[in-house]
């Protein structure tokens, strides 16, 4: 029987690899492919029940074969990678060869290239699904918290000012509308993944052959990709998947980065929950907001990871190293998405609103001047642009004697509209009290969007209901996958028993 280094050495190749490739190119190679090693032995279990339908393996040998990759299937910490053996496709075999002459027979009418292939459309399907969890389970997450600080009034920031009275409820939900075009993008991206690429040979179709729709049947994949050198050397494929991680990196970060700055000691009016915060080591009276620290961090790196892919991708195909790290980034970025977006649901969860400190800002704010201008507009009969000015100059006069907004009277607003336009304007105390109330202006917002509690609760339901219908895929989805393996991993079975 044959040992491993046979497998590399005595035919085309006299030498062994040397010791300086084997620490850098193999090492690297292998540890890119850590993280298929149960996809690729699912790809073999494949690849080798339909030879042996399709008479290419004889039965013996094919037995023989199956039972070992059972073995390895069932057993998986028997395999000790090593990457003197090269990759992870070459270090399976040599464990077969060290074990059944039939090993031989798994390479026939493929290159290792393609079952590594296999091994990432698999594992990227099962990650992807897994993202979609994610993403579901966050987004559940705030629609929840929405729902219940629907009546939450909290001042709304631009440019990390405070500009409109809201409600903390539609602050939150806001960042839902997102996670669900992420799960379209997910949903989208998968189904592009889910075409299965074994049995193209090495890249213009086999001689030997291979019944592909059954491979893919045999995978749980939705068809193939019909072009062999296209299934081989897709370069897209990579590109559009980091893309729809960083998309939902950047969505749930946005929202991480409002609240890091919703939570400082500046504003306070949310506060993390222990379990998601980290003490300062030197400095004692510090809660920081570790959680949502990391989720930055988090979408900082797959951004990087991204442009790693991209350019990897950018060269003539049939490069192995345009794959050569893609193996492992692909995977781990969407895996490290996924971790990222599932701790976002719990801080959501978690997240503690202080109605006081809230309150306090709105009413050291001068949040109603939209609010004020649209009433002088509405009331005074007068252009917006001349009620806009007016209401600046009144916004600034308040800055400069240091006066709250709640201590306007209609001869203010009059005394200022005169100066800053000329138009004699009168305001009734009721008008300015409702324009400047910031429960008045949230309940005035009642149209679809809105921060009104009516138009909160329809986006809740239609929100909820579309999240629902997501996870309702995903985990159709992710059972027939489930049951391909299982049907897979039977159909060996009976095979090696004969």
């Amino acid at each position: 029987m044959a040992t491993a280094d046979v497998l590399e050495v005595g035919a085309r190749l006299l030498d062994a690899p040397g010791d300086e490739m084997v620490a850098s190119a193999f090492a690297a190679e292998l540890d890119a492919q850590r993280g298929l090693t149960h996809e690729i032995g699912l790809a073999d279990l494949a690849h080798s029940v339909a030879l042996v339908e399709g008479g290419v393996i004889p039965r013996g040998p094919g037995a023989a074969l199956l039972e070992a990759l059972l073995a390895l299937h069932d057993h998986p910490e028997l395999l000790v990678l090593d990457p003197r053996r090269g990759d992870l496709y070459t270090n399976r075999e040599a464990w077969l060869v060290e074990r059944t002459d039939a090993a031989g027979w798994l390479g026939a009418g493929r290159a290792r290239r393609e079952a590594t292939t296999t091994a990432l459309h698999l594992g990227v399907r099962r990650r992807l699904l897994g993202l979609a969890g994610a993403l579901v389970g966050c987004g559940r997450a705030l629609v929840a918290r929405a729902a219940a600080l629907r009546d939450a009034l909290a001042p709304d920031y631009t440019y990390l000012q405070a500009a409109q009275p809201t409600s903390f409820g539609h602050t939150l939900l806001a960042a839902v509308p997102g996670i669900v075009r992420d799960l379209d993008r997910v949903r989208g991206c998968l189904a592009r993944w889910d075409l299965s690429p074994a049995g193209c040979g090495s890249a213009n179709g086999s001689r030997v052959p291979q019944d592909r729709r059954r491979m893919a049947e045999l995978l749980g994949f939705a068809g193939i990709v019909e072009h062999a050198r296209d299934a081989m050397w897709q370069a897209d494929l990579p590109i559009e998947t980091a893309a729809v991680v960083v998309a939902a990196l950047v969505n749930v970060d946005r929202l991480a980065e409002d609240l890091l700055f919703y939570s400082s000691a500046e504003v306070g009016f949310v506060e993390l929950s222990d379990a998601h915060a980290r003490a300062s080591k030197i400095m004692p009276h510090k809660k920081n907001p570790y959680a949502l620290a990391y989720v930055r961090a988090a979408a900082n790196r797959a951004i990087g990871a991204q442009a790693a892919i991209a350019a990897s991708g950018r060269m003539p195909s049939g490069q192995v190293d345009s794959r050569l790290f893609a193996y492992g980034s692909v995977p781990q970025a969407i895996s490290d998405a996924a971790a990222a977006i599932e701790l976002c649901r719990a801080v959501f969860a978690g997240l503690r609103f202080h109605a006081p400190r809230a309150a306090a800002h709105l009413a050291a704010s001068f949040t109603g001047a939209t609010d004020l201008a649209e009433t002088l507009a509405a009331t005074a009969r007068i252009d917006f642009r001349s009620a806009h000015r007016i209401v600046g100059a009144l916004a600034r006069e308040l800055a400069e004697s240091g006066r709250a907004a709640s201590t306007i009277t209609p001869a203010d607003v009059a005394a200022t509209a005169l100066r800053a336009t000329g138009l004699p304007i009168e305001l009734d105390a009721a008008a300015l009290a409702r324009a400047l109330d910031p429960a008045s202006a949230v309940r005035a917002r009642g149209g679809p969007g809105g921060a009104a509690p009516e138009a909160i609760d329809a986006l809740v339901d239609e929100l909820a209901a579309r999240l629902a219908a997501h996870e309702a895929w995903r985990a159709a989805a992710a059972e027939r996958a489930a049951a391909a393996e299982r049907a897979l991993v039977a159909v060996a079975r009976q095979q090696a028993a004969r």
